[in-house]
């Protein structure tokens, strides 16, 4: 199918959304969950396929993760869906009100973006979480999902297009693009006559393409090396339990800790105890020299290792002599997503939140919360790495924009 005539059928059915109240969204909602879980055979049978085809290819154990599906992963997506139903609509609020000296009533008003395209690689529960955010906030989405999971998210789309149609709504709100070509990705970067916006969820090099081939604006949503900075006052079994937690927890997901800073102060106790604790999960740490020194089990770094998404049982550690130092490294080498220090000064706890440049930042917590639904948002459609319009993880009223509404007793200029 020609994505011009894919265009004009998700433009048709914005309007469509447009108009729709809340209680005929939530119904939509709730019967496009219960339809995954109802054809949760169907689609695992087709994860299957996806994962059979992806072992063959070699792909690693990260990715793997992100592309399987279980029965508890697609209840938890039909979850989300159900979380989005409850959640407060924002499309109609009136942002405020006020009156000018020549009467006329000026407002703004809550209004849905209209068309959103998404392009992602392995991750099918994408598929059901942008339909379930973007439907409630009146928008229909075009998604384009990586070849690796092409089967799941048919599945997935079948089943929440069939939800659509039991409640009487247009099952166009969601189109699936099945082509996984790169000529068909570049074609539907251009179609800005049709898509509002445009969403990369993937890996650095999608996003890199999206970002400089796109003609429609796009909301980048970035890769994650998030760092920990063990500060000299951090309390080191809270510590050793966060980096845990945010390395080994599930590594291939952008929120996942890669990078490692600890204060010189603390390095020479805390730093073999952290790698008692992590060689129990088979992490390999990759230190500098003056951490190498201290514990030589560790690989050395190189200057490739600050800056790199490992989406794999490695982390990096960097030894730094002040607060200043941790700070000057992470923002170099951050990709603006999630930072987190480890500490028990009040003084350096604000200095880190007021002068690390990320998205989320975080003071004695693991990454791992950098998440939409851990959040209260329900789920979520990327975590934005920049900074115009939405930054963090998007929900709902992110996928939205504004109109001026202007009442008038014919006032003329």
């Amino acid at each position: 199918m020609m994505l011009a005539e894919l265009g004009e059928r998700a433009k048709k059915a914005a309007a469509v959304l447009n108009n729709l109240g809340s209680v005929e969204k939530n119904r939509g909602l709730k019967l496009a969950g219960d339809y995954l879980i109802k054809r949760t055979e169907q689609i695992l049978e087709a994860n299957e396929k996806d994962m059979e085809r992806a072992r063959n290819n070699g792909m690693s154990q990260g990715l793997l993760d992100r592309l399987a599906l279980t029965p508890k992963r697609i209840e938890a997506m039909a979850g989300g869906l159900y979380k989005v139903a409850e959640l407060e609509d924002p499309i109609g609020e009136v942002l405020f009100m006020k009156k000018r000296p020549n009467g006329l009533m000026i407002g703004q008003k809550r209004v849905p973006l209209g068309v959103v395209g998404m392009i992602y690689e392995a991750r099918p529960n994408v598929t059901s979480d942008a339909f379930g955010l973007c439907f409630k906030s009146g928008n229909a989405v075009i998604l384009k999902g990586g070849s690796d999971a092409l089967e799941s998210n048919k599945a997935i789309a079948s089943a929440l297009r069939e939800g659509l149609k039991e409640a009487g709504l247009t099952e166009d709100a969601l189109l699936l693009i099945t082509d996984t070509s790169r000529e068909t990705a570049r074609e539907m970067m251009r179609l800005n006559q049709y898509i509002d916006v445009l969403i990369p969820r993937g890996g650095a090099g999608l996003i890199r393409t999206v970002v400089e081939n796109s003609t429609v604006p796009v909301i980048e949503t970035g890769t994650g090396n998030c760092h920990i900075f063990v500060d000299e006052s951090a309390d080191f079994s809270m510590a050793l339990d966060i980096i845990d937690n945010a390395k080994t927890q599930r590594i291939g997901v952008c929120n996942a800790c890669e990078s490692l800073v600890v204060h010189r102060s603390a390095a020479k106790a805390f730093l073999p105890l952290l790698q008692k604790r992590l060689q129990e999960k088979h992490v390999e740490i990759r230190g500098d020299k003056e951490a190498c020194a201290i514990v030589p089990e560790f690989v050395l770094a190189t200057e490739e290792d600050w800056g790199k998404e490992y989406l794999d049982y490695i982390l990096s550690v960097k030894i730094v002599g002040s607060l200043d130092e941790a700070i000057g490294h992470i923002n170099r080498y951050n990709t603006g997503h999630s930072e987190s220090i480890i500490t028990s000064d009040y003084a350096n706890a604000q200095k880190f939140l007021d002068e690390i440049d990320a998205a989320a930042v975080y003071v004695n917590a693991s990454t791992r919360f950098t998440d939409g639904e851990e959040f209260g948002f329900g789920a979520e459609i990327g975590i934005s790495t920049q900074k115009l319009h939405a930054r963090g993880p998007m929900g709902l009223k992110e996928l939205t924009t504004t109109k001026y509404i202007i009442y008038g007793s014919g006032q003329i200029r």
